[in-house]
């Protein structure tokens, strides 16, 4: 029987030269955090890998030995410099096939229009499940514990949608935030002390400036509802005690 404060973990590998270049700016990270936390998983780790094939493999062989899940994104096109299908299928050392499901798919959306190009979409790891989209034709893949999704922000939320309440997790992470018109080295013992003093809970510091003064919003994170509150509570309580004007919420 699982315990019930298992803590299940997943990595993130992007896949892509045009993320290293900075030519395009990755915006699936952040999204994909957000919705581990609601399944009851942890975003413990990601990667930046180029479009190499052993850079791949090396780190998908790492990152599912070290984690419950993983995920990719990026290089699951219809262009040949998309290789992540390749190379996650030398990583669990089998061939690369046609799925019969992932190819019906595509006949259905393209018609005459399908091209060999456009057929690479409906290549898989032998052995692999699809994952639905359902804002285009090409599926996900899954195989054992890897995820491999599109690098298209919109279509990798699709994929993930899919697979809402279908993987095995914990208990989700809930947040609560605090912001205030301080440095966050003023407050820093506060936050320590209270983080200190409510086990189960992590305190994050985010600062910023704003018309030339120091502000900054405090993260409380805990799986348990009344441990984050209890933590909010006292860094309220503390925030006003030094004559500050805290905010319950985002400033």
């Amino acid at each position: 029987m699982t315990p019930p404060d298992r803590i299940y973990t997943a990595a993130l590998v992007i896949i892509g030269d045009e993320i290293l270049s900075g030519r395009t700016q990755d915006a699936n990270l952040a999204y994909l955090a957000k919705w581990l936390n609601v399944q009851g998983i942890r975003l413990r780790e990601a990667r930046v890998v180029p479009d190499i094939e052993a850079e791949i493999v090396e780190a998908v062989n790492a990152c599912r030995a070290r984690h419950d899940y993983v995920f990719t994104t990026g290089g699951i096109g219809p262009t040949h410099d998309d290789i992540t299908i390749d190379a996650i299928a030398k990583a669990f050392g089998v061939p690369v096939i046609v799925h019969p499901e992932a190819e019906a798919m595509l006949r259905a959306y393209y018609g005459d229009a399908l091209t060999d190009a456009r057929l690479r979409m409906a290549r898989v790891p032998e052995g692999a499940e699809l994952v639905p989209n359902a804002l285009s034709a090409a599926p996900g893949i899954r195989i054992k514990n890897v995820y491999i999704l599109a690098g298209v922000p919109g279509v990798a939320r699709a994929m993930l949608h899919a697979l809402d309440g279908r993987l095995e997790g914990g208990r989700p992470v809930l947040s609560r935030t605090i912001g205030a018109k301080v440095g966050e080295s003023t407050v820093a013992d506060l936050l320590a002390a209270t983080e200190a003093a409510h086990p189960g809970v992590q305190v994050g510091s985010y600062p910023f400036w704003r018309g030339g003064e120091p502000n900054a919003n405090f993260v409380i994170r805990s799986t348990d509802p009344q441990a984050m509150n209890l933590a909010a509570e006292a860094i309220l309580k503390g925030l006003a005690e030094m004559g500050l004007d805290p905010v319950d919420g985002e400033i």
